[in-house]
């Protein structure tokens, strides 16, 4: 293969096979299960990079069922977001996430930088209840309960909530394990079709894992349980801050 040639493909890794194919991804009927809860302000401290800034000690703990979704298939995805403010603009940093499906995990890492780690999550419906649950290895290490469906949401207010930017930090080592890329990378859902929302009591349980460190977020109050049913396209990012160059 010519260096021309290399230079066309290259895309992704591998070079003749790459794990996803370009973007940006569509998903139909992504379900997310998402319980707010209130943590220890100092933890939070320690984990979110500047120059985003904490609004309050507040985490958003995911469930995510994607049954049908552009290049990636179908997976489930469970992990931390937390509320911050990016030079006066509110959105979310996404501190952790868990799947089970190589496809997402090599993308969302190479794309965006999503922090993406292999584990085995899961929602489902059990009865009454709506059951997200995350195991690293054979160890349980989060369990989320909600009531199935008991209030409708405002769409309207659900849809501004989505519209807000993700925020998350891109690391890309050098040859030598130092970082060749460390980058602050922001990134919106478009083109939402919310097709239902919902809110119940719940319940979050976390337990501490050495690799898997969503315990170290404690869980110190739970504030709302939300269950949203929606279409939406994963945009591609944008660099917002370049850390190399400070």
């Amino acid at each position: 293969m010519k260096i021309n040639e290399v230079r066309q493909r290259a895309f992704a890794m591998p070079l003749t096979s790459p794990s996803y194919p370009p973007g940006p991804y569509r998903f139909v009927d992504r379900e997310f299960f998402v319980i707010t809860y209130r943590t220890d302000p100092e933890a939070l401290r320690a984990v979110v990079p500047e120059p985003l800034k904490i609004i309050e000690p507040v985490v958003k703990y995911e469930f995510i069922r994607m049954p049908d979704s552009t290049g990636f298939g179908s997976y489930t995805e469970s992990g931390q977001v937390i509320p911050v403010e990016f030079e006066g603009q509110k959105g979310s940093y996404v501190h952790a996430m868990y799947l089970n499906d190589d496809s997402p995990i090599a993308g969302g890492r190479e794309i965006w930088g999503f922090p993406k780690k292999l584990a085995e999550p899961s929602l489902t419906t059990e009865k009454d209840t709506l059951l997200g649950t995350l195991d690293y290895g054979p160890v349980r290490i989060a369990t989320g309960t909600m009531g199935y469906k008991h209030k409708s949401l405002d769409l309207g207010k659900v849809r501004d909530s989505l519209e807000q930017p993700g925020f998350l930090l891109k690391i890309f080592p050098h040859v030598d394990c130092c970082p060749r890329v460390c980058e602050l990378v922001r990134y919106y859902l478009t083109d939402l079709n919310i097709k239902g929302a919902w809110s119940a009591p719940a319940a979050l349980d976390l337990h501490h894992h050495a690799l898997a460190p969503v315990a170290d977020l404690p869980v110190l109050e739970v504030l709302s349980g939300v269950h949203i049913l929606t279409d939406l396209t994963l945009g591609l990012g944008e660099v917002v801050y370049d850390y190399m160059k400070d």
